[in-house]
């Protein structure tokens, strides 16, 4: 191998796929892990968010696929990557915190049942993934945004484990940590049972139960499976 052939093998940036159902803890692994690798997190979730809110917003039906999918296409949602986390816009406007919400977290998951609505999120996603140097977490990257992804975790935990972390974070975050069960069952069955790319792991993915384990031993795992990956591409 010439040394330009090596330089480029070493420079290669990978694309990296974290799939999982709610509360798995996708979203801080992604983080974490993308400002260790010096890469973007391109947060799925937080663009069906934005559209909730903008459906919300607009009074638009949540059940309504062709508004919805109107909608999509009149707007420009944003992923700006900052070293506390992505900062999301929607038509220009910093909507990071309104997103988290409890009323946006539930459109959200309606929103994104509708085929036509992931198909347009889907060509989006992939524009801004493409050139890689990205960790994207979601609930289909690896099966169906990047089918293709250099490296795909499927990131699991016992439904109570979960449950339990979800409640946590809404302790922290000051909110009222009401029906997060009965929440995480529902969002459990939607992405498990619809049409459009349910929930499921990929059959080239690592699956990582983190039931038993702490936040920094699933980074540390997955960084190692990211790193091994990268030293690999460099032969």
């Amino acid at each position: 191998m010439n040394d330009q052939a090596h330089n480029d093998h070493s420079r290669r940036r990978l694309i990296i796929a974290i799939d999982g159902p709610a509360g798995a803890g996708k979203s801080t692994i992604a983080s974490r892990l993308a400002r260790k690798l010096g890469y973007v997190n391109l947060e799925s979730g937080a663009m069906y968010r934005a559209l909730a809110l903008k459906a919300i917003d607009n009074d638009s039906s949540l059940d309504d696929e062709a508004a919805l999918l109107k909608l999509a296409q009149e707007s420009r949602i944003q992923l700006e990557p900052t070293l506390g986390g992505n900062r999301t816009q929607l038509d220009g406007q910093d909507v990071s915190s309104r997103i988290r919400e409890r009323d946006v977290t539930e459109a959200a998951s309606r929103v994104s049942v509708h085929p036509g609505v992931r198909a347009w999120m889907v060509d989006r996603q992939r524009e801004m993934g493409a050139g890689g140097g990205v960790v994207m977490e979601g609930r289909d990257i690896g099966t169906k945004v990047f089918p293709g992804a250099d490296l795909k975790i499927f990131l699991d935990a016992d439904p109570v484990i979960r449950e339990q972390r979800r409640m946590q974070q809404q302790k922290i975050k000051g909110e009222i940590a009401s029906n997060v069960a009965a929440d995480l069952r529902e969002r459990d069955r939607r992405d498990r049972t619809r049409a459009a790319s349910p929930l499921m792991a990929a059959a080239d993915a690592v699956v990582i139960d983190s039931t038993k384990m702490g936040e920094d031993e699933v980074l540390a795992r997955v960084e190692e499976l990211a790193r091994g990956k990268l030293e690999s591409a460099r032969f």
